[in-house]
């Protein structure tokens, strides 16, 4: 089992799964963050590389994502921001990035370079599990998980060959649209899980549109982790000592424990 399966291993645990931009604000930014959401109680880190077309990001994300672009973050500075954060957290890491970097830098080498940066798994919102094999086979060799998306709108077809695929876990998205802090959750999202449920016994976990921990805990009830970006990037770029960042993820995870 892979190191993200174990998360959700733990009895009654339901993990939190903060996401930030590498290189937003800065990189010495994204190197204090990550272990301090660590030490507030994530489970897992998703690092976001920077893309010039993200198309599944609000604004929020897009407009750090334009940031760490401007400040130079390539996907090679991914690649040393996660060694480094390696030596710090035992957490998994998990990169969210868009499949032109990954495919201009070498599947192959792309992996084998995870492999070695201590990173454990990738999410590409514009990847389908139709063109994924030959990164899944790349993957695979360096024990690296590939994480597909299911949205409100899948077909049973689509949901039946995401749960095949997937590895690690599986996102749901909470929203037919892009990221974003929002202020309720939407009425089908637990007909949506449910429709997922049926079909495979992965953990699921929801992310796109979570900023409080209220909406955490209604989703906890019902899915396996809750992911949450746009809110907590708010955070950071209101807050630079990050107390901010740290007590909404501390706050995030009591109330999805908490869940009954």
């Amino acid at each position: 089992m892979s190191c993200i399966g174990q998360v959700f291993k733990q009895r009654g645990h339901q993990a939190l799964i903060p996401y930030v931009t590498v290189g937003y604000p800065d990189i010495e930014t994204t190197l204090r963050a990550v272990p301090l959401l660590v030490k507030n109680g994530a489970d897992i880190i998703e690092l976001g590389v920077p893309f010039s077309d993200p198309l599944a990001d609000g604004v929020t994300i897009q407009r750090a994502s334009f940031k760490a672009l401007e400040n130079g973050v390539t996907l090679e500075t991914c690649l040393d921001v996660a060694t480094k954060l390696r030596k710090k957290v035992d957490v998994p890491l998990v990169f969210m990035s868009y499949f032109n970097p990954i495919y201009r830098y070498g599947l192959e080498e792309f992996c084998g370079r995870c492999g070695e940066a201590g990173v454990d798994g990738l999410i590409i919102p514009d990847l389908p599990p139709e063109e994924g094999a030959r990164l899944e086979s790349c993957s695979a060799k360096h024990k690296v998980d590939i994480i597909y998306l299911l949205a409100p709108t899948s077909t049973q077809e689509r949901i039946r060959l995401v749960a095949e695929r997937s590895r690690g876990f599986i996102y749901l998205v909470s929203v037919t649209g892009v990221t974003g802090a929002r202020t309720s959750l939407p009425a089908d999202l637990k007909r949506f899980i449910a429709r997922v449920r049926k079909i495979t016994d992965k953990p699921l976990c929801v992310g796109f549109g979570i900023s409080t921990a209220a909406q955490a805990k209604r989703i906890a009830e019902i899915a396996d982790g809750v992911i949450v970006g746009s809110k907590l990037i708010q955070l950071i770029e209101e807050d630079a000592t990050l107390k901010k960042a740290g007590q909404f993820v501390r706050e995030m995870g009591l109330a999805i424990n908490a869940a009954d």
